[in-house]
């Protein structure tokens, strides 16, 4: 298996108003992105070249959108990128990087 293109975890995941996983994971590899809980288990995936993502109006920097198989998901990842070596989240801005890149979009 290959290394993965983009890894985020402790993620809050939610639908709608029902949160999901407050420690989630976000990942892309083979593209494909997944959804995961903090067990591991997936709560939805799909190719990346099908997944839809962007920031929601007025959120702050560490919100974002994915639209995974015709579900909306809300992501809070970190509010700004980890120092290199260090651990946490990414920002949600190099999540929605990640996957116009790993589908080929230009954006």
């Amino acid at each position: 298996m290959a290394e993965p293109e983009f890894t985020a975890t402790g993620v809050r995941i939610g639908k709608r108003l029902r949160s999901l996983t407050r420690a989630g994971q976000v990942r892309i590899s083979d593209g494909r992105l997944q959804l995961l809980t903090s067990y591991g288990s997936e709560i939805d995936s799909a190719p990346v070249q099908a997944v839809r993502a962007s920031k929601p109006w007025f959120a702050t920097d560490d919100k974002a959108l994915a639209d995974v198989n015709g579900t909306r998901y809300s992501l809070t990842l970190g509010d700004h990128d980890p120092a290199p070596g260090e651990p946490g989240p990414p920002a949600a801005r190099r999540f929605i990087e990640a996957v116009r890149k790993a589908a080929g979009r230009k954006g």
